[in-house]
């Protein structure tokens, strides 16, 4: 039996992730770069098409397609990218033309959090799930909605943009335009930000020895490291991330009946602190007759689940 192969592409704020995948969810080869996205869409669709050129090279005659996961509001059959909150100058931009027009291999896009989600039921987490909510904690915060194996997309492919649902109506200005969502309070820049003014009354924390006094060394990998190392800052920091996002899951969970939580994203790396926080923030806000049901899970793909995810919308309908 002959192996197909897909190129998967998830583009991020910062990054742009790009691999070959089997139909079975190998990845053979992968790589990163940078998004450039504060240079506008040219600079980062130049990106895209560095990284896929580079991954293709003597691979190209084995691939059957190219799967996108973008943020922003995706329009499946057109294959344009709407308004995505962290990339700059991309009002309208037809993603998908673009790229088959430059490689000549029939191209599909998706919503990146919505990619990340159908990754996770294929071949991960979500694999013994009927329903669940898909979260992704990284630059921004993405959603998906699977409900009875299939994704549910809404009217025009927006639905699951749980980082733009507003958890303070008197709350700051979000990328989207709106104000006090949920990713303004769990986007990686958020989080690096609020950790560096909170650190000025924290002078004995261990992110000071961790980032040699430099706070631009400052990740959420150094506050996991430093939580782990026992530094209750640190500690305190991921749980209250975790209330958070349980704050603002419970208005949706409430909504849709659907009680599996995945949470996946570089910040989900903060482990099982994060999930209890959010778990029991979860539970203590949804309704009484939901909150025996309420299950939170890391996604199994981790940093993968975006590739895999955009690749699998080459072999799936």
């Amino acid at each position: 039996m002959k192996i197909k192969y897909a190129v998967g592409v998830d583009l991020g704020g910062t990054k742009i992730k790009i691999g070959i995948v089997t139909e079975k969810g190998k990845i053979v080869k992968k790589i990163s770069i940078p998004t450039l996205a504060n240079e506008g869409p040219d600079k980062s669709i130049g990106q895209i098409k560095k990284g896929i050129s580079a991954v293709l090279k003597g691979n190209k005659n084995l691939i059957s397609g190219i799967g996108i996961g973008s943020p922003g509001v995706v329009s499946l059959k057109k294959g344009t990218v709407e308004n995505p909150p962290n990339l700059i100058g991309w009002k309208k931009v037809h993603l998908g033309k673009i790229i088959s027009k430059e490689f000549s291999i029939p191209t599909f896009v998706e919503n990146d959090a919505n990619a990340a989600a159908i990754g996770e039921l294929i071949y991960g987490a979500g694999k013994d799930l009927n329903s669940f909510i898909m979260v992704t904690l990284g630059t921004g915060v993405g959603g998906g909605i699977i409900y009875n194996k299939k994704l549910f997309r809404g009217d025009t492919g927006a639905a699951g943009e749980i980082g733009h649902t507003t958890i303070d109506q008197n709350g700051p200005k979000c990328n989207c335009g709106s104000y006090g969502c949920l990713e303004f309070y769990l986007g990686n820049n958020y989080i690096i930000k609020n950790v560096k003014l909170k650190l000025e009354n924290n002078k004995d924390s261990k992110i000071f020895s961790l980032t040699e006094n430099n706070f631009k060394n400052l990740s959420p990998q150094i506050i996991h490291e430093a939580s782990l190392q026992g530094d209750e800052f640190s500690k305190n920091i991921i749980k209250d991330l975790g209330n958070t996002l349980g704050h603002g899951l419970a208005s949706i969970v409430n909504v849709l009946d659907i009680c599996n939580i995945i949470i996946g994203g570089g910040v989900s790396g903060f482990g099982r602190p994060l999930f209890n926080a959010t778990r029991d923030s979860l539970k203590s806000r949804v309704l009484t007759s939901l909150q025996p049901r309420i299950k939170v899970f890391q996604a199994s793909l981790k940093n993968n689940a975006g590739i895999k995810g955009a690749s699998s919308l080459v072999f799936y309908d």
